[in-house]
């Protein structure tokens, strides 16, 4: 049995949810006037990261290695039907909004800004965990 292609395999929940960290930790969601696209800028020790991550979202691509100003860096982008086709509806099934509402207002203003989901609206996804105190 060979094995399923990346484009075609479903990602696993775990694989969401890295995605989904990087972006609001890391990710940048904007465009370049013409088209929003979303970006990840990493230090070049990350490079097998953003590899990882281009292999999962079919149709993106990594610019660099870029060395300037003291940094070396790579730089991972989405724009385009992959970003409307494939990372777009990943964001919103996830519970980002509730997780990071101040990533979550900067993605859905890009969405606006560039019409690129005009059609997707944000599910109700259920909220993360609401317990403040830690009981381990």
């Amino acid at each position: 049995m060979s094995p399923v292609p990346a484009e075609d395999r479903t990602l696993l929940d775990f694989e969401k949810g890295l995605i989904l960290g990087l972006l609001i930790g890391e990710g940048h969601f904007g465009g370049d006037g013409k088209q929003a696209h979303i970006t990840l800028r990493m230090h070049a020790r990350h490079e097998p990261l953003l590899r990882w991550i281009f292999t999962k979202i079919t149709g993106s691509k990594i610019y660099g290695p870029y060395h300037h100003g003291g940094r070396h860096y790579f730089q991972w982008m989405c724009r385009g039907d992959s970003l409307k086709n494939k990372l777009i509806p990943l964001l919103l099934s996830t519970p980002h909004q509730s997780l990071d509402p101040h990533t979550f207002g900067r993605f859905m203003e890009m969405l606006g800004q560039y019409k690129t989901a005009a059609d997707m609206k944000a599910p109700l996804v259920p909220p993360g965990p609401t317990e403040e105190k830690n009981q381990n």
